[in-house]
């Protein structure tokens, strides 16, 4: 084992002795009792209040004083002006801020995107989610209304907003991404699918300046949801570089694109951005982590790009959002994110009081020492418990093709079973995390509306290796070799599997599996740990050629918002079978054809976006169910801080909440509407 883990198991007595061993996971609205070990490390679940009244809006409106200045000079319209009829009130969830400050941060590198895109883009979907994730709220949309058949959606945008160059946002830049980005075959070859129910596409339509419609041939009563969650149609800064978003600056994007700009002029800036056609330079353009000039919606825009040892960004002098006294937010001026080479880096970053707020990369096993540093470091630690099951699993890829004997195997259920009753899960829940996780299944919190039921937390996911071995001589596997490892049925060598997993992550992917491989020793099966880097394992996965891998399924208690982590839906990014995602994404004409138990997953996950709530939750507990009788993933330990849950806030940063929710489908910190934080001095 590494030297990080001989550390981390040198600071477990100090965690007990601090109170911390077995901190309890908890549900949304499940309250802590006061004697609860380490209780004081998990606050109250809160957050800033999204004022809809009209009559409670502000009158008068304040601004950033180097924004004032700038309205003295003429250089800027009026803030009035700039944030327009209909502006975005949050009452913050401790107090009025003040004006000030840059925020520092910890990033890994480019592909750590998402770092600054939940910090700091806002988020500019057209609709998000309260503090707690159960109520969708106004956002760029200041309301939305659902036909009564469910067949059509209309969503009103702020009347005089404005992207971050001053240009107006209105019902044009939607129709722009609707006929020239999701329309055009060239940019996306592949449609996303939350544009139609029951393979019928739908259409968009504008009303007005400030009104549109979405039409479909069936009730699509879940598509508010998918347009407040993290999706396709999830706004524009985390979705522009992929062509998705719903809307994009057409203005400044007309530039870039063929249906208005001639062939002559496109070629010379193909040219000169040394790529290799008018599409891969129309999303890099589109990149809101990239692309500095790229006019955006968000609270901060981009000042210095994230491929870069310092990614900065600046307040939008054009922010719709306001506080309640009818102060422009953001309060806080930049953030500045620096490049650490790797975790440990950034986590001994983290120790050494560096950055104002870190939860993202701050590892689990760092949280001993971190609380030895609180006092010289001058900050907090805080744990914000995810609600979905595992943090870590053991995913397999159920569309392996390549070794027809894995492949077999990996299909077959009690193989799958067997494999998840050799896991010691109460071993790596003292070693990874510190004894603070649920062992058990991927199923998400008994309190979500979703869940299975409270024993679909340990089926399969207790540590029987009698068991185990009973269920793998049953299917054949009786000989073995002198080192005691099962052979092959179908030419005697040893059976050799392997676990794909990555080099740096949320979680620590390599030392779990090992833990995993040697377990599995007392049920006679050999596997290797490979593990590659972000890259070369995207490449690897998308090519359908590893036979399992570590993943994190986080969200995936937002069953209907983020599939992709649970079961295979997406192409592009699923360890659990890139050919079944590809033959359910297009409809059965590409990919391979599911077994049986998965294709009824899809259809009753297909039927739950036209149907209302309370027929879609019997659909998911019933998916949940077959997913873990099935054992699609092995669950390992979850329910815990462990993946971006250890939060480290400066003393002087205030109105943070005490709890925040801890998911992709939150967007975690920016649930807390980041834009009101700010420093006390």
């Amino acid at each position: 084992m590494n030297s990080r883990y001989e550390l981390s198991r040198r600071h477990i007595i100090q965690l007990s002795a601090l109170g911390l061993a077995g901190i309890p996971a908890l549900g949304r609205h499940e309250a802590i009792a006061q004697d609860a070990p380490g209780s004081e490390l998990i606050g109250q679940l809160e957050g800033p209040q999204i004022i809809t009244d009209p009559a409670a809006f502000p009158t008068t409106f304040n601004e950033a004083p180097q924004l004032a200045e700038l309205v003295a000079q003429g250089a800027l319209p009026s803030v009035e002006e700039r944030i327009g009829q209909d502006p975005l009130v949050l009452a913050p969830v401790h107090e009025i801020g003040q004006y000030g400050g840059t925020w520092r941060r910890g990033f890994t590198g480019p592909g750590d995107r998402f770092n600054g895109w939940r910090v700091a883009s806002g988020t500019d979907a057209l609709l998000y989610y309260d503090h707690t994730t159960e109520h969708i709220v106004p956002n760029i949309a200041r309301a939305w209304e659902v036909s009564e058949d469910g067949r059509q959606v209309t969503v009103s945008l702020r009347r005089g907003m404005h992207w971050s160059d001053g240009a107006p946002f209105t019902a044009d830049d939607i129709l722009f991404w609707y006929v020239y980005i999701y329309g055009n075959a060239e940019l996306t070859p592949a449609k996303t699918q939350l544009m139609s129910i029951n393979a019928q596409e739908g259409t968009i339509e504008k009303v007005d300046d400030h009104t549109i419609r979405f039409t479909f041939a069936d009730p699509y009563y879940l598509l508010p949801e998918l347009l407040a969650g993290h999706t396709d149609l999830g706004g524009h800064a985390s979705q522009g570089l992929y062509g998705n978003g719903l809307f994009a600056p057409a203005h400044y994007l007309k530039g870039f694109h063929p249906s208005y700009t001639p062939v002559e002029e496109l070629d010379a800036k193909i040219a000169e951005s040394g790529l290799d056609s008018w599409t891969l330079l129309f999303l890099r353009q589109n990149d809101w982590t990239v692309n500095t000039e790229l006019p955006t919606l968000s609270p901060w825009m981009l000042r210095s790009p994230s491929n870069t040892a310092t990614w900065a960004l600046e307040r939008n002098p054009y922010s719709i959002w306001v506080d309640t006294d009818g102060n422009q937010l953001p309060y806080i001026d930049e953030i500045v994110m620096t490049l650490a080479e790797d975790n440990e880096v950034l986590n001994l970053r983290a120790v050494a009081g560096e950055y104002d707020f870190q939860a993202r990369s701050i590892n689990l096993l760092s949280l001993p020492i971190l609380l030895e540093n609180q006092e010289q470091g001058d900050y907090t630690v805080s744990l914000d418990p995810g609600n979905y099951g595992s943090d870590q699993t053991i995913a397999f890829n159920l569309s392996y093709q390549a070794d027809p004997e894995i492949a077999r195997l990996i299909g077959t259920t009690d193989f799958r079973r067997a494999l998840s009753l050799g896991v010691d899960r109460d071993q790596l829940n003292e070693t990874y995390w510190l004894g603070l996780g649920t062992p058990g299944t991927m199923a998400p919190i008994e309190t979500n509306v979703f869940s299975p039921g409270p024993e679909y937390r340990t089926m399969w996911a207790t540590y029987e290796p009698d068991r185990a071995n009973q269920m793998l001589d049953a299917l054949g596997m009786v000989e073995r070799d002198g080192e005691g490892f099962r052979l092959r049925t179908d030419n005697g060598e040893r059976l050799r599997l392997e676990i794909q997993t990555g080099v740096a992550g949320l979680m620590p992917g390599e030392q779990i599996a090992e833990m995993v491989v040697q377990q599995w020793r007392e049920i006679g099966i050999y596997a290797d740990v490979r593990a590659l880097e972000t890259t070369a394992g995207s490449q690897r996965t998308r090519a359908n050629e590893h036979q399992m891998g570590t993943w994190l399924p986080d969200g995936n208690e937002n069953l209907w918002i983020y599939p992709g982590m649970t079961f295979s839906y997406w192409m592009a990014q699923t360890m659990t079978g890139p050919l079944h995602a590809q033959w359910y994404q297009s409809n059965g004409a590409q990919g391979l054809e599911p077994p049986e138990w998965l294709s009824q997953v899809y259809t009753e996950f297909r039927r739950g976006y036209g149907v209302p709530l309370e027929e879609r939750i019997p659909l998911g507990q019933n998916i949940w169910r077959i997913l873990i009788d099935e054992v699609a993933q092995i669950g390992l330990v979850g329910l815990s801080p462990a993946s971006m849950g250890v939060r480290v806030v400066k003393n002087n940063m205030d109105n943070v909440p005490g709890r925040i929710y801890n998911g992709p489908a939150s967007k975690n910190p920016a649930i807390a509407r980041t834009q009101t934080f700010y420093f006390m001095s």
